[in-house]
């Protein structure tokens, strides 16, 4: 576990002072985050003073993670002989950092498009929607082959909650299908999610800190590992997803020092289309895919507000929400940026923990 350490403490480092420098940066570069005035239907929230506010941070926090990796397993080298560990980068650490990369490479196309446009407008939602599928598609591929030694894949023909369903197996397709589905859904809801200050990196160090807790648990209690005898799990590389988790983490948590309200840089479509890709990418290689609505509940929350907010008008002509995703709806209440921030960040943390204890209730419920 040392390595997962080492990692969450790279990636918490690079991103704290070269946040800074991206800052300095894209200020030279005039890449500001267009302020929308206007909206097709109901108020826009009160942003006109982020104007100025310089975007696509999550470059940052990308590069954080991906050297904190190879920086974790450099530390693997001094590993004692009778832990399991691979000291080169396994398919399992390509799908994620995969997905982390070429999702945020898709928002940092949606991000320069509006920067060089100076609208909101970016990428349209079928190019966003096809390159999102093309990235899953060529991943979900990935992950349903090349088999580690004890024959596991990254992707599992089989739905999971805790672990694989054994009943629920829906074949390759079907396999492949439902990786698309999740990674278009999650980073789709991290997107939906960051409109305040600090909102989505706050609640995105929680979710991948769970699926970092998730991963180091299930490597202590591994199916591979012929010295333990007990209830196991079947993953492929659950020390990856531990230490790509708590990376990703430490990253996020150097960011957000610099994107806590006032934000001094946000980190765009770049950013929470990427940390997107990811979690869904962490819930499917720790077979919990059905246990990521849960831990990642707010964003599920703040993604269904969307979807009433859409159906309600398309079939009624009347709004639910003052406006949608329901963070804007209490900032036209009347509620502070900091306020909601905090708060719905509890709401995120207690679907954190109730994710992380139905995850250990299955586990001391198999317990001799």
């Amino acid at each position: 576990m040392r390595a997962v350490f080492i990692a969450t403490l790279v990636g918490f480092l690079i991103s704290l002072f070269g946040t800074p420098i991206a800052i300095r940066a894209f200020t030279k570069l005039k890449a500001a985050q267009p302020i929308r005035t206007d909206a097709p239907v109901g108020p826009v929230p009160p942003h006109q003073g982020k104007r100025g506010t310089p975007t696509m941070g999550g470059v940052v926090f990308i590069v954080a993670t991906v050297i904190a990796y190879v920086v974790g397993h450099i530390a693997l080298l001094t590993v004692p002989e009778r832990q399991i560990v691979q000291i080169t980068p396994t398919i399992s650490a390509l799908v994620l950092l995969g997905l982390f990369v070429f999702c945020g490479a898709v928002g940092f196309i949606d991000d320069y498009l509006k920067v060089r446009r100076r609208n909101s407008g970016g990428l349209s939602k079928r190019g966003k929607l096809l390159g999102q599928l093309l990235v899953g598609a060529v991943f979900g591929t990935v992950a349903l082959n090349f088999p580690s030694t004890n024959g596991q894949t990254v992707l599992s023909t089989k739905v999971s909650f805790v672990r694989d369903v054994s009943w629920a197996d829906i074949g390759h397709v079907g396999a492949v299908i439902l990786f698309v589905f999740m990674i278009i859904a999650t980073s789709n809801a991290v997107n939906i999610t960051d409109g305040l200050d600090g909102l989505a990196t706050g609640t995105s160090v929680m979710v991948l800190s769970a699926f970092s807790l998730i991963g180091a648990w299930q490597y202590r209690h591994w199916c591979a590992d012929w010295d333990y005898s007990g209830y196991c799990y079947v993953v492929r590389d659950p020390l990856e997803i531990a230490m790509i988790g708590a990376a990703a983490a430490g990253a996020c948590v150097g960011f957000l020092w610099w994107n806590a309200a006032p934000a001094r840089i946000f980190m765009g479509d770049t950013g929470a289309l990427g940390l997107g890709g990811l979690i869904g990418g962490l819930a499917i290689a720790s077979r919990t895919e059905l246990l990521l609505p849960i831990i990642g509940g707010l964003f599920v929350i703040l993604m269904g507000s969307v979807i009433i907010q859409m159906i309600s008008y398309k079939t009624t002509g009347k709004r639910v929400f003052l406006m949608s995703p329901l963070q804007h709806h209490f900032e036209l209440k009347g509620w502070s940026e900091v306020n909601i921030v905090i708060r719905f960040w509890i709401v995120g943390g207690i679907c954190v923990a109730l994710g992380l204890g139905i995850f250990y209730s299955d586990f001391l419920a198999h317990m001799p």
